[in-house]
């Protein structure tokens, strides 16, 4: 058995992280120094294949070369020394068992958005799934950073956020694979600051008042210019759309509404500024009923007619005693021109009719004469046409108008409403002679004298 010398050569390894890695060569010592040339075996500086001490190996006992191949094959050959063979190569193997300390690498990390500028309130959705890590490695962590003071940890490369403030953000995400490596990567976001709504409108109004609503004060954070629309009814969807909030009811800095009956109207006002972002509020108008005096108050009201009608001729009065009031009583008087000669004696007989057809309510009455002293005449009276109404007390009412009209449509206070008809009718002018074509009394003057006690209805508006 020949004494074998294993000498250590100390060189620099190529490594692209770690160094100061030796690079080992044997030598065999031999008192054959055929042998001994033919047994030696280096093993070269370390390429990156160092960081497999299995594929090194391999390399190392492979035959790359013709004349390696033939010195390791008479080294065995020779005396028999397989087994010196097989210790170099197991010693070679546990040299280099400290090589490989590089792992598979890190990861490659990748960020997109579905947007990259949004208004404040609005949400971003980021994806960092395509980013990559090399095999066998997976990733398993992703860390986000919004750049608002907001970071989260998740599972899955998707995530959303919402910026409820305005400004630039870099949003960064680190990318975490199971050996512990990561890779980061950021998006820019731009957060428009939407504009700020100052809206000045009356606490209330009373119904049928106009009410002003101001906007004007409204202004966009960034100087931009806006733009304002009025929506009167926030619970309706007058244009269709869905969205009851954005009908154009009207547009500018300032509008009016006006409301004829009492309540609430709630509303909405939309700015919108010059890069698209808008901000929406509701407002609430109240309308109050207006308050009103009620006085009715009794009048007399008189009317005359007259005229001349021959005998079987009439005569139609229409006319409205009860325009605007409540009718109490009335009294008619028809009275006929006395005939002062005694041959044109005696009086005429006329009638004098009523008709008020609202009421359902007609009447007729002739001419009578008392005595000869006296004028021919025919009277109707009727009193109590109506009871009389509470008087002097204050009211509520969307408008005047409004209830002046209910007041006088009371259906225990409508009688007499209407037209009235007055009907005069000469039915005989005597005396008549038996001579045809002689008549010396062919027709009379007559005057038509009408009072009526009325209740006038006085609205008068109380201020708030």
């Amino acid at each position: 058995m020949r004494a074998i010398r294993i000498t250590t050569h100390q060189r620099k390894l190529y490594h692209p992280i770690l160094s100061g890695v030796e690079s080992r060569s044997l030598q065999i010592e031999s008192k054959n120094p055929q042998a001994i040339q033919n047994s030696r075996t280096h093993v070269h500086s370390l390429s990156p294949s160092c960081m497999n001490p299995t594929k090194l190996l391999l390399s190392s006992t492979k035959p790359n070369t013709h004349m390696r191949e033939v010195h390791l094959s008479r080294f065995m050959e020779q005396d028999g020394r397989r087994a010196s063979a097989l210790l170099i190569l197991l010693m070679l193997t546990q040299s280099l068992a400290g090589c490989g300390g590089i792992g598979p690498g890190s990861p490659n990390a990748n960020l997109t958005s579905d947007r990259d500028m949004v208004n404040s309130g609005e949400s971003v959705n980021f994806d960092a799934r395509s980013s990559t890590t090399p095999e066998p490695t997976i990733i398993d962590e992703y860390r986000w950073d919004f750049g608002d003071g907001e970071t989260k940890t998740t599972k899955q490369g998707v995530i959303s956020h919402l910026f409820d403030k305005a400004g630039v953000f870099e949003v960064r995400v680190e990318v975490f694979n199971d050996n512990g490596d990561s890779d980061s990567a950021f998006i820019t976001i731009f957060v428009n600051a939407i504009p700020e709504i100052i809206l000045d409108i009356p606490d209330f109004v009373k119904s049928g008042q106009e009410a002003r609503l101001d906007a004007s004060s409204s202004f966009d954070p960034e100087g931009g210019g806006v733009e304002i629309v009025w929506d009167f009814d926030a619970s309706t969807d007058s244009d269709g759309d869905s969205d009851p909030l954005n009908d154009e009811d009207g547009r500018g800095a300032v509008t009016r509404l006006t409301s004829s009956s009492a309540g609430n109207i709630t509303g909405s006002v939309t700015v919108t500024d010059d890069s698209g972002g808008a901000n929406t509020t509701l407002w609430t108008l109240r309308v109050i009923s207006r308050s009103f005096r009620i006085i009715w108050e009794e009048v007399h009201v008189d009317y005359d007619w007259s005229g001349y009608l021959e005998q079987e001729d009439f005569h139609e009065i229409q006319f409205q005693p009860g325009d605007g009031a409540r009718l109490i009583d009335v009294t008619a008087t028809l009275t006929l021109t006395r005939d002062i000669l005694p041959i044109m004696w005696p009086e005429d007989n006329f009638t004098l009719e009523v008709d008020n057809p609202s009421s359902g309510w007609s009447y007729s009455v002739a001419t009578t004469q008392e005595n000869i002293t006296q004028n021919s005449s025919a009277t109707i009276e009727r009193s109590e046409m109506n009871p009389l109404p509470q008087s002097d007390y204050t009211v509520y009412a969307d408008s005047k108008e409004a209830l002046e009209e209910s007041l006088l449509s009371d259906p225990d206070g409508r009688f007499g409403q209407g037209d009235w008809f007055w009907i005069i009718t000469a039915l005989e002018c005597d005396p008549d002679t038996p001579v045809d074509g002689v008549d010396p009394d062919q027709g009379n003057d007559w005057t038509l004298e009408a009072q009526f006690v009325v209740l006038v209805l006085r609205v008068s508006e109380v201020s708030v």
